[in-house]
This record gives structure tokens, C-alpha cells and sequence, in this order.
């Protein structure tokens, strides 16, 4: 017998609470679904059902098996529908989610390339560091920061997201440079306001051991953007993720401290309602992010190369 479909008859047959039900959803004979049932019990030479001229119950060994059969045919089907996706042409409005400085940074390139090569597809963008319900909003994928627990979401890991704290070589030349975790306690700092922690700096020395800044800032803003621009000027120390302030470390605008520590580690990932006939203009424009960005992003390798280097 095909296994395939006695895999799937027994699926039924559970699902439907009888033979006869599994019999219905394929067109068969009820002796013929019960026959795709006994031909597996005979291969595994166990018993998937207790029959009782009413019901059909699960043995332990058919409840465990039944698990596995779904995953099997999930697979199956999910197998079929990617080869399907691969020959299709992609088409219709995709709506994009990013957080606000990430996208106004990195993401116009990404977008640019996928809308030439994919003349039928229109990208609606939405930017905002807000976390927003993806069905809710009718977006089809977003970039997210940080740990993710919500299990209806696929996720695609695209990049680390690492933090570095620097400040300007002229704020730098005027204060002085610090050297330990303490030191930051006497700075003015330039902090993230939409954080959990915002005023809370974590390092961890060669030991493991951590030291956390915190207290009031000096500058607190929504937008890392504009703790930049008040970095460059010389306002103070900021402390964010080397996709903003990393190019400007590597033109020397800005200058990596505390390189014998180091920092807290984020992932920046692209996530979506549902791993199942997901469209294809939406598999595609993941496959670009995760080409763009990869696991080792040029903003974040140069940045944090010269962070190394200062460590040596």
C-alpha cells in the first residue's frame, strides 16, 4: 500500500474519530481506510487503536505516533508548496515592519533591489519601535530586535546585534577616557529611552563577572538617530548597537570604550505569522534581508574589529 496515504488515513481516522470519517475525506471505503490502518499495525506490530463498536481511542503507542505522523505530512506538504513558491511569480503588496532607525538606515537598499527584480510586487514600509500584533496590522513580515517568546511567529535569525558604548574624540580629549564600568558612573550618558532599562548599562569583564551602570542620563531619546548626532557633537557617552554607530567607529568619528568588556547581545531577526503557504513575495524579501545581512553584517565586522583591535 502507499504509505504516504495510510500515514494520512490514520490522521484522519483520528481526526474524524472514526474509519468511516477517514473514509469520507478520501473518497475511499470505510474497508479500505481500515485496511491503510491495519497495514500499519502490521508493520509495526502494535496496535495504534482500541475499537469499541462506538468509539476509536489511541493507545499510548498510537497517540505518540500520531504526533509524528503530522509533523511527517506537515513536512510533506510544506515540501511540495517551496517547490511550487520556487516556479511562482511574485506579485501584490508587501507590508513591511522595521524598527524606526534600523529601517531609515539599512533597509532602503534592501527594498530597492527587491522592487527591481520583482516588477509586480509594491513595498509598503512601516517603521516604529513599538511592538505591533503582525495580523492585527496586515503585515506580512518584520524586523525585529531582541528575544522573541510569542510562539505563533516564525522567526529567521538575519544578524547578532551588538551593543558598544563610544563617544567623540573631542568629548574625549575635554574628559578623559574611561576604563572601567565605573568610570561611566561620573559621565554624562546618552541613553535609548524606549529600552526596558533605558539608564541601565550591562558589561561583563574576562571573568564573567557583571557590572551595571545605571542612574539618570543626561540625554534620553526615542530615537538612536538622535542620540547619535548628540554623540558626535560631544554631548556625552551613548550606548547602542554597532549598526548605528559603527560606521562612524570605523571613520574614527567615534571612538569604542571599555574594549576589556564586553556587552550585551541582541539578534536581529525577520518574523512572520505562519510557517505554512507563506506567499511568495514574502519568502523571497527574506531571503533578500538574509542575504543582505547575514551573521556577520559589514556595519557590525568593522565596528567591532576595531573594538577588538583597542582590546590588544
Amino acid at each position: 500500500m502507499d504509505k504516504l496515504m495510510s500515514l494520512s488515513v490514520f490522521v484522519a481516522a483520528v481526526e474524524e474519530g472514526s474509519f468511516a470519517g477517514a473514509a469520507r475525506r478520501f473518497n475511499l471505503s470505510p474497508a479500505m481506510a481500515g485496511k491503510h490502518i491495519s497495514a500499519i499495525e502490521s508493520d509495526l506490530n502494535a496496535r495504534l487503536f482500541q475499537r469499541t463498536t462506538r468509539r476509536l481511542s489511541l493507545t499510548d503507542v498510537g497517540r505518540t505516533y500520531y504526533d509524528r505522523c503530522k509533523q511527517i505530512l506537515g513536512a510533506f506538504v510544506e515540501a511540495n508548496r517551496e517547490a511550487s513558491a520556487a516556479q511562482g511569480i511574485a506579485r501584490g503588496t508587501l507590508r513591511v515592519a522595521a524598527p524606526v532607525t534600523f529601517g531609515a538606515m539599512h533597509l532602503g537598499k534592501v527594498v530597492a533591489r527587491y522592487v527591481e527584480e520583482h516588477p509586480e510586487v509594491n513595498v509598503e514600509v512601516l517603521m516604529g519601535d513599538r511592538y505591533i500584533d503582525l495580523l492585527d496590522a496586515g503585515v506580512d513580515v518584520a524586523i525585529r530586535i531582541g528575544r522573541l517568546d510569542d510562539p505563533s511567529l516564525v522567526t529567521r535569525r538575519l544578524a547578532p546585534c551588538r551593543m558598544v558604548v563610544c563617544a567623540s574624540p573631542k568629548y574625549l580629549e575635554r574628559h578623559g577616557t574611561p576604563r572601567t564600568p565605573q568610570d561611566l558612573l561620573q559621565t554624562p550618558r546618552l541613553a535609548f529611552s524606549e529600552a526596558v532599562s533605558a539608564g541601565d548599562w550591562t558589561f561583563i569583564d574576562e571573568t564573567g563577572r557583571s557590572y551595571v551602570v545605571d542612574g539618570p542620563c543626561r540625554v534620553t531619546a526615542n530615537n538612536t538617530q538622535m542620540l547619535l548626532a548628540c554623540a558626535l557633537a560631544g554631548a556625552g557617552l551613548a550606548y547602542g548597537p554597532t549598526f548605528v554607530f559603527g560606521e562612524h567607529i570605523q571613520r574614527g568619528e567615534l571612538v569604542a570604550l571599555l574594549p576589556a568588556y564586553r556587552t550585551t547581545e541582541l539578534t536581529i531577526q525577520a518574523v512572520y505569522p505562519s510557517a505554512r503557504s507563506i506567499p511568495v513575495k514574502v519568502r523571497r524579501f527574506v531571503d533578500y534581508l538574509a542575504e543582505a545581512f547575514g551573521n556577520d553584517p559589514v556595519w557590525d565586522r568593522k565596528a567591532w574589529d576595531q573594538h577588538a583591535e583597542s582590546r590588544t
